[in-house]
C-alpha cells in the first residue's frame, strides 16, 4: 500500500510539473504575439516609481507593466511563474537592487531570452548605510533609494540609457525626455528644500516600517520608525514606549503612518499621546482608486509635502 501510495505522489508530481511547462510556454506564446502586434518596447518594472519613470521616458515607444498588482505591499511580494515569463518576454527588465528584490538576481540568472536588458537603477547611487542603533542595521542598506530627488535623476537616466541603447532610432526622443522630466524633479527638490527649513519640528515619528531614512538626511530631519525594514515586523512594547514618550516629550503635534499597511502602530502612539494622524506615502506601489486616477509618482511626493508641511509646523 505504501509503494502504491508513493508511485502516485510521483505520477501526480510529474503531471504537477507538465502543467506548469504547458501553462509557462502557452503564457510566453501569447506574450510574444502580443509584442509583435504592438511593435512597442516591452518594459517590465517591479516598483511603482519605476513604472512612472519608464511611461514618462518611453511614452507611445514602450509598453510598461508592474509586476506589483494594486495594493499589494512590495516587501512582501515573490514573483509567480506568469511574472517569470514576462520578464524573459521583455525587452527591458527594470528593479532598484538586491536590497529591495533579493528574488530578482536569481530569475536573471533563468532568464534564456538573451535580448533582455537588465537596468539595476542603483547602479551609481550611493546606497545609505544603516548605522548602528538604526532599525535592521544587519541589513546593511536601505533599498528605499527613490525617495532622494538626486537618486531619482540617476534612475531615470539609467532607465533612458538602456531604452536608447535598444532602440537607437529614439535615443533623442528617450534623452529629451528623461532631461524633461529631470526638470520636474529638480522643482520637486527645490520645493521641499524651501518648505522643509522653515518648520517648528524637524521630526518625523512614523508608525511603519523604516523607509524615509533618504528622504530624512537629504532635508535635514530627524526620523524615528516604529519598525525594521520590513512592515511585517513587529515593534517590541519596548520600542512603542520609547516613541511614545518621545512624541509627549517634544510635544509632537502628528504622528505619520504608512500606505497599504493597517496603522494600528500609529494609531497607538496617536491614542497614547493626542497626536494626530498624517500619511506619509513610500510609493512603493499605489492602490487600484490610484491606478483609476492615473496618480504619479510626483503628485505622491506632492502629497507627501503637503502633509509634512502640516506634521512639521512649517511656515509659508
Amino acid at each position: 500500500m505504501r509503494k502504491i501510495n508513493m508511485n502516485k505522489k510521483i505520477i501526480w508530481g510529474a503531471i504537477g510539473v507538465l502543467i506548469l511547462g504547458v501553462m509557462i510556454f502557452v503564457l510566453a506564446t501569447a506574450n510574444k504575439q502580443d509584442n509583435i502586434k504592438n511593435n512597442k518596447l516591452q518594459v517590465v518594472t517591479t516598483l511603482f516609481p519605476l513604472y512612472d519613470f519608464a511611461k514618462i521616458v518611453g511614452q507611445d515607444k514602450v509598453e510598461v507593466s508592474l509586476l506589483l498588482p494594486p495594493g499589494v505591499e512590495a516587501h512582501s511580494f515573490e514573483p509567480k511563474p506568469s511574472d517569470i515569463v514576462k520578464i524573459n518576454d521583455s525587452d527591458l527588465f527594470v528593479y532598484t537592487g538586491k536590497f529591495m528584490e533579493p528574488w530578482a538576481d536569481d530569475i536573471i540568472k533563468g532568464v534564456t531570452n538573451k535580448n533582455v536588458v537588465f537596468v539595476n537603477t542603483s547602479d551609481g547611487i550611493s546606497l545609505m548605510k544603516l548605522t548602528e542603533g538604526m532599525p535592521d542595521e544587519a541589513h546593511g542598506f536601505d533599498p528605499h533609494i527613490w525617495l532622494d530627488f538626486d537618486n531619482n535623476k540617476i534612475m531615470v537616466d539609467s532607465i533612458a540609457k538602456a531604452l536608447a541603447a535598444k532602440d537607437p532610432a529614439n535615443a533623442d526622443f528617450y534623452q529629451s525626455n528623461a532631461a524633461a522630466y529631470k526638470n520636474i524633479l529638480a522643482q520637486l527638490d527645490n520645493q521641499y528644500k524651501t518648505t522643509l527649513s522653515k518648520c517648528e519640528s524637524r521630526e518625523i515619528v512614523y508608525g511603519g516600517h523604516y523607509a524615509f531614512g533618504y528622504l530624512a538626511k537629504r532635508y535635514n530631519l530627524q526620523y524615528l520608525a516604529a519598525q525594521g525594514l520590513a512592515p511585517d515586523s513587529e515593534p517590541t512594547a519596548s520600542d512603542l514606549a520609547k516613541l511614545v514618550e518621545q512624541v509627549k516629550k517634544n510635544n509632537i503635534k502628528y504622528v505619520f503612518y504608512e500606505e497599504m499597511t493597517s496603522p494600528k502602530i500609529a494609531e497607538t502612539i496617536s491614542n497614547e499621546t493626542n497626536a494626530k494622524m498624517l500619511l506619509l506615502n513610500a510609493a512603493h506601489n499605489v492602490t487600484r482608486e490610484d491606478v483609476e486616477n492615473n496618480v504619479s509618482f510626483a503628485k505622491i511626493m506632492e502629497e507627501n509635502l503637503t502633509n509634512l508641511k502640516t506634521g512639521l509646523s512649517c511656515s509659508e
